[in-house]
């Protein structure tokens, strides 16, 4: 979990008029959250932020992956869309193009 890179994909979220809910548990019964929840596209965001680092973290290593597996699988399964975005996706923009063209593939399939 890094909290500079949730804070920061939520101040672009809230800066484009995004609507979203943070740590989002999509699941009942399971303690699983994923970082954001954005309605308008039925969309689970992850942020992956130790994917570069020269340590493991709980999204790289053995158990964390399968862990991260199973948890996309569910949401899968309860009809939501989840996605993981990593920490250089979120500096350069491109976690806030995927968001925004997920609400226009929504808004044009309405």
């Amino acid at each position: 979990m890094n909290k500079k890179l949730e804070m920061e994909l939520e101040r672009q979220l809230r800066e484009a008029g995004i609507e979203h809910v943070p740590q989002y548990r999509a699941i009942e019964g399971r303690k699983y959250a994923w970082d954001f929840f954005i309605p308008a596209a039925n969309l689970l965001v992850e942020v992956q932020g130790g994917t570069w680092a020269w340590r493991r973290t709980a999204h790289t290593y053995g158990m964390g992956y399968r862990r991260d597996c199973e948890k996309n699988y569910l949401a899968l399964m309860a009809g939501y869309k989840p996605i993981a975005v990593t920490a250089d996706m979120i500096r350069d923009g491109t976690a806030l193009r995927i968001v925004k063209s997920f609400l226009e593939k929504e808004s044009k399939d309405v």
